[in-house]
């Protein structure tokens, strides 16, 4: 009993002194002092999602699309920026869009002028296969001379055939072979139903029997084909507008009249007669077409508050009814949709405004996003729900230096509200300023901290 209560006592003397010698040397030692605290990553690739609080705004309750009472074969309404698709008709059926046709031509000619391979005051021999097409012309003839300019405004506003040829065998030495670089285009764009057989939107039949491909397939585009063509256009070429609002132009001195645009939705056409019925505030192209088969179609885009959208129907029964119904599809997104940026650029996001850097003089770097992210949402929306999942750069790759604006990692935005298809932006995480390397002295210190900071927790545990 005796011999017990002495090894009892000796066992808690030598614990007593070995905890005051080490709590002495962590107080008084200056190594402690210098250890930094450690935030520990998330691990590689894990998301972690979060809901950004927000009060919920009084917003539009976005009524169906059936409530239109659209009579068309299909529709579309697209807004660019985003590439958020607002109605939907029966969108991806494959259809004869006619001379809708003709804004790839319009897109290729205008890309072939900015990239340097033609220029607008270019000279252009028509030649047969021009000078032999039916439908909508200005009657070129085999031998004439116009400018590229010339042409490409008879294109986008009379929709000449002979001058929409002309343009396409300038381009690429015959039609056929700028028929393949319009489907080769198609699809680099994400069209995926379209196919053309020509440059005008003619029917195969139509066009001059020795300039006719060899095959039965005639050009077929949806209308959501139609929307990404023109995405394309107003993305790529801002000043599309330049030709598309021409309301009326003279070809030759010596013609009796000039041609009239077939796009009577311009928003000038409000002070002309026979079209200010029809006139659209903001409306400044794009495209109309018409055939037998196709019906009587056209894409259509216009601005309104800074928000731009992009209609296309389809299929409708009269040259007035395309508008009008077009009218109804823009109404419908420029009365209940808008453009909100709903995250700025180099903001922080919560819970993850520093990522851990090894070796630094700091043991931890801010970051920030490198991008805003816009949405469309509800008009009236004050504050949009928007859930968050970032995810940061594997940890071992995080070693100092690292340069302001280096890339640690990425988010992901996501909003979903009915009437919407749920919509997503993912931008990158950049550091905010340059995460120095630490001296080797520093570094020193700061592992034998850590080495200390591990016994004292690993004593701790004894009592």
């Amino acid at each position: 009993m005796k011999f017990k209560r002495k090894s009892s006592v000796k066992q808690m003397a030598v614990k007593t002194v070995t905890a005051g010698l080490l709590l002495n040397m962590l107080v008084l030692s200056p190594i402690p002092a210098m250890a930094e605290s450690v935030q520990t990553p998330a691990p590689a690739g894990a998301d972690i999602a979060t809901a950004t609080p927000a009060a919920p705004g009084t917003a539009v309750t976005i009524p169906s699309v059936q409530s239109l009472g659209l009579n068309l074969k299909s529709a579309v309404l697209l807004e660019p920026t985003t590439g958020q698709v607002l109605l939907s008709l029966n969108a991806d059926l494959p259809l004869p869009p006619a001379s809708m046709t003709k804004m790839m031509t319009e897109y290729l000619i205008a890309d072939a002028v900015k990239n340097g391979k033609l220029s607008w005051d270019q000279k252009v021999t028509v030649a047969e296969n021009a000078a032999k097409q039916i439908g909508s012309r200005i009657f070129l003839a085999e031998g004439d001379q116009h400018t590229i300019e010339e042409l490409y405004i008879a294109m986008a506003v009379g929709s000449a055939n002979d001058a929409t040829v002309a343009l396409a065998e300038t381009l690429s030495g015959s039609e056929q072979e700028f028929v393949k670089l319009m489907n080769e285009t198609a699809q680099k764009m994400g069209m995926k139903t379209a196919y053309f057989v020509n440059s005008t939107g003619l029917n195969r039949d139509d066009m001059p029997a020795k300039f006719r491909p060899d095959t039965d397939k005639e050009t077929v585009m949806s209308a959501m084909d139609a929307a990404i063509l023109a995405q394309h256009i107003v993305t790529d070429h801002p000043d599309f507008s330049k030709y598309t609002t021409i309301q009326s132009y003279k070809f030759r001195e010596r013609d009796a009249a000039p041609m009239i645009n077939y796009n009577w939705m311009l928003e000038a056409n409000k002070n002309i007669a026979n079209f200010k019925a029809y006139a659209y505030p903001g409306l400044d192209g794009l495209k109309t077409g018409h055939t037998s088969d196709a019906g009587n179609c056209f894409t259509g885009t216009a601005v309104r508050d800074g928000m731009r959208l992009i209609s296309v129907v389809m299929g409708a029964n009269s040259e007035a009814h395309r508008f009008t119904e077009t009218r109804k599809v823009l109404d419908f997104g420029f009365n209940n949709f808008e453009v909100k940026q709903v995250v700025s650029a180099k903001a922080t996001v919560a819970g993850n405004e520093t990522v851990p850097v090894e070796k630094g003089k700091k043991s931890e770097v801010p970051v920030v996003t490198d991008a805003g992210a816009t949405f469309i949402v509800p008009k009236g929306t004050a504050s949009p729900q928007i859930t968050t999942a970032v995810q940061i750069n594997d940890p071992s790759t995080l070693v100092a230096p690292i340069a302001q604006g280096t890339k640690v990692g990425k988010v992901t935005y996501t909003y979903k509200v009915n009437g919407l298809q749920p919509q997503q932006k993912t931008v990158n995480l950049i550091t905010s300023e340059e995460a120095e390397k630490a001296g080797w002295f520093k570094l020193l210190f700061r592992a034998i901290g850590s080495f200390f900071s591990d016994i004292f927790s690993g004593i701790k545990n004894l009592f």
